[in-house]
């Protein structure tokens, strides 16, 4: 059966592209012309065979040799050369010549047979005219292959012309550039002397100083007229000039950095559609979208140089066509990242925040010391700034990202900006009822159910008077805050809780236990029996360090004195460990732990005293109390104010105070356990000797604790160190400056006031001795004795 193609009907026209029906008539157009071309060439062929037969006579052997030899012999006689009349070298490289006779050096002209295969009945004009001829009509074109076509027949080969370019045109630019160079070469440049080349720069530089002001201040003063003058500007960060292209390309990136900061909206600016430009609108309308328009571009190019800037030094290219050296790339990168942190905070609301996230979060862990600061100073600045939460959950996103990326290989501090985030509170409900926003209107099923038809009317009413006034407010509403704390603190835990199962002996462990302090009242109730265990084994297991143990210690608690109070746990073992490692503060090197150890302590004793009995809070008294005498004074006044807290809070700890036993035993210091060391068996003696401390703030507190710390009478403290917490007052009297507080009164203003003293007294006993006439022996040995007096209070 013969197949015959059907003819597509028109509804499948009407699917089928115009562009596929163009390639289709232009695949069937190609075949036709390809077809004709090759029944073209076969009938020339055959034309050609059948003109040669007729045109060839065949001559008998003996007369077509005879005829060779006869005309080799006239052209021998014709071509001899007069070689008398040559010298002997060229005579020789004509023989060696013919001897070596190739392509290269035979007469293509000549009628002798090149090879043997050859016909040898081809005449000169024969061979010429077989020569195909070529037409100096047009130049020659280049053929561009393109995709194929797959049709049914099969696959159909593309191609378009490329014209060749004119050579002559292109000598004649060559020979115009040649003579432009030749022209240039011929006025030498000047040489100048270093102090002519500094001046040339500096005005240079001026100059383009002047513009850059210029056109940063048009911008500013009509930013919708001008925005087209920041193109100018950000294309001065492409300047060419060595002399001045490092600072020049600094102080643009500055300025426009200054310019977005100033111009930019306070609101995003989204893309328009379709149908909004196809809208007429008014002039002022379409001026302002022309100007947003202008803005995002040239802000969106802007951020493009910063990124490669940065990039080209990360990865220490140098362009061909740069005209600044790999040295220079460190300074232009450091003011880019400078810039991207400024926009970071000041624009976290405008168009492509979240690319600049993208950019500095991963800087935050460069191996360059000042681009990591400025990186996790800019986090933190924003995590303060940001009151809704939602650029601090991009930016948490992308550190939760960093750190599982690098295998938890980053610097301590990107996880320490954690601690910056303003979360104080979070959605802690169960449920995911509870925790989907609630309904603020009623549903109009809901309505018609329980409203009469008066009732509905009011409602409609009340409801649309609502909405007006929240639209008017323009203000977040609380659910949305919440939801964002939420989930921000979520891939915070989510982050901590991955480096304390996966990587316990990373130096983010102190920043994790760090962090779990500070939020750990916000964790879920259902985590909390894990981590609890998870606290005490790292803990016990004696690899952590001093100040990691008391992280963990104040993480366990924080999490009991929050949503921990409904559990009843009982954390024993927590209190031994803190009662343990009290011993190990001393005046040097953990003296700056005292303050994280005044957290437990408030978070321990005061904040759960209705969980603490009365035999262990006697037990830490007394062991701070010993401790107070060999640290540094600014931890002795806050453990001092520790144990005012604790007295006043626990009313039988006057025990202390009584050198009479309140029971049996015996007092053990060296007991790690408080609640059976028998502390109520001793007394606070330590504080005779703060009495007589060097510091006066420590004596004032000794003072005040042996009569009993009471809040009013003779013994009661001044208003500034009773209502100060003792973390406080840690920091008040530190001496991390090597400075004395309060400070120490100097010696020499008295020696000053006796040495006045003693000259007004001698000049009195010598001019009562002038008025008594005494003699001049006696005056010479009152002044001797002076002198003596002097010389002696000095030494």
């Amino acid at each position: 059966r013969k197949n015959t193609k059907r003819v597509p009907s028109f509804r499948k026209l009407l699917r089928t592209s115009k562009i596929k029906l163009d390639n289709k008539l232009k695949n069937k157009q190609y075949k036709q012309q390809s077809a004709a071309k090759k029944y073209r060439k076969e009938q020339k062929k055959l034309r050609q065979a059948v003109r040669d037969a007729v045109c060839r006579k065949p001559f008998p052997l003996e007369e077509y040799k005879k005829k060779r030899v006869a005309e080799k012999r006239e052209e021998e006689e014709d071509d001899a050369l007069p070689l008398d009349m040559m010298d002997e070298d060229d005579l020789k490289l004509m023989e060696d010549l013919a001897r070596k006779a190739s392509f290269l050096t035979r007469d293509i002209s000549s009628n002798e047979p090149v090879h043997v295969k050859k016909r040898k009945h081809e005449s000169v004009i024969e061979k010429y005219e077989k020569i195909p001829r070529r037409m100096k009509t047009e130049p020659e074109k280049e053929l561009i292959h393109l995709l194929p076509i797959k049709d049914k027949g099969g696959i159909i080969p593309q191609t378009i012309e490329k014209p060749v370019l004119n050579v002559a045109e292109d000598e004649e630019e060559d020979t115009e550039e040649m003579e432009v160079a030749e022209d240039f070469s011929e006025e030498p440049l000047p040489v100048l002397t270093p102090e002519e080349m500094a001046a040339q720069r500096k005005t240079k530089l001026q100059e383009r100083k002047m513009h850059i002001a210029a056109l940063a201040s048009a911008i500013l003063s009509d930013p919708e007229s001008n925005i087209k003058k920041v193109k100018e500007l950000r294309a001065m960060l492409m300047e060419q000039d060595p002399n001045v292209a490092v600072i020049v390309r600094k102080l643009v990136m500055v300025s426009l950095m200054e310019v977005f900061k100033d111009i930019a909206p306070s609101y995003k600016i989204r893309p328009l559609t379709e149908a909004e430009k196809a809208t007429k609108v008014k002039k002022e309308t379409q001026r302002l979208r022309e100007f947003e328009e202008g803005l995002v571009s040239q802000y969106k190019f802007y951020l493009e140089n910063l990124e490669q800037t940065i990039k080209d030094w990360k990865q220490r290219k140098l362009k061909k066509s740069n005209v600044i050296s790999l040295k220079a790339y460190k300074g232009l990168a450091e003011i880019a990242v400078k810039c991207l942190c400024e926009l970071l905070v000041a624009l976290p609301h405008f168009n492509f925040h979240n690319n600049i996230i993208v950019l500095i979060v991963p800087l935050m862990n460069d191996a360059s010391k000042t681009v990591s600061e400025l990186c996790c100073e800019a986090v933190k600045k924003l995590f303060k700034q940001d009151k809704l939460g939602l650029a601090s959950l991009g930016v948490v996103k992308v550190i939760s990202g960093l750190v599982k990326g690098r295998n938890y290989n980053v610097r301590p501090e990107v996880l320490e900006a954690f601690l910056h985030l303003r979360i104080k509170e979070v959605e802690l409900k169960k449920d995911s009822e509870d925790i989907a926003p609630k309904k603020k209107f009623m549903t109009f099923k809901e309505k018609r159910k329980n409203l009469s038809r008066m009732q509905r009317k009011w409602k409609k009413a009340e409801e649309k008077l609502e909405r007006e006034l929240l639209e008017a407010e323009a203000s977040e509403s609380k659910e949305k805050k919440l939801k964002l704390h939420t989930e921000t603190l979520n891939i915070v835990f989510l982050t901590y809780f991955r480096i304390l199962k996966k990587a316990q002996k990373s130096p983010l462990l102190p920043t994790v236990l760090e962090g779990l302090a500070k939020f750990a009242h916000l964790i879920n109730v259902e985590f909390f029996d894990d981590l609890l265990v998870v606290l005490h084994s790292l803990i016990a297991s004696g690899d952590l360090s001093y100040r990691e143990s008391l992280h963990c210690i104040l993480s366990a608690f924080h999490i009991l004195s929050g949503q921990g109070d409904v559990l009843n746990i009982d954390p024993m073992k927590f209190y031994a460990h803190l009662y343990k490692m009290l011993f190990s503060l001393h005046a040097g090197a953990t003296n700056d732990d005292t303050g994280i150890v005044l957290q437990c302590l408030d978070v321990t004793l005061t904040k759960r005293r209705k969980q603490v009995s009365q035999q262990r809070a006697l037990a830490f008294i007394k062991r701070l109390s010993t401790l107070a005498l060999h640290v540094l004074p600014n931890s002795s006044v806050g453990i001092l104010a520790t144990n005012r807290v604790l007295m006043q809070t626990f009313p039988k700890m006057d025990l202390l105070l009584d050198n009479e036993s309140q029971g049996s035993g015996v007092y053990l210091p060296e007991l790690d356990e408080p609640e059976h060391c028998n502390a109520q068996n001793t007394a606070l003696w330590e504080l005779h000797l703060l009495q007589r401390h060097y510091h006066p703030t420590v004596q004032k507190f000794a003072a005040h604790l042996i009569v009993g710390a009471p809040a009013e009478g003779s013994g009661a403290l001044s208003l500034d160190l009773s209502r100060r917490p003792a973390t406080e007052l840690f920091e008040a009297y530190s001496m991390r400056g090597m400075t004395f507080n309060p400070p120490v009164p100097s010696v020499t203003p008295r020696r000053k006031d006796t040495f006045s003293q003693m000259d007004s007294f001698l000049n009195e006993e010598l001019n009562e001795q002038l008025r008594q006439h005494t003699s001049k022996a006696a005056v010479h040995q009152t002044l001797d004795f002076a002198k003596h007096l002097k010389e002696s209070s000095l030494s």
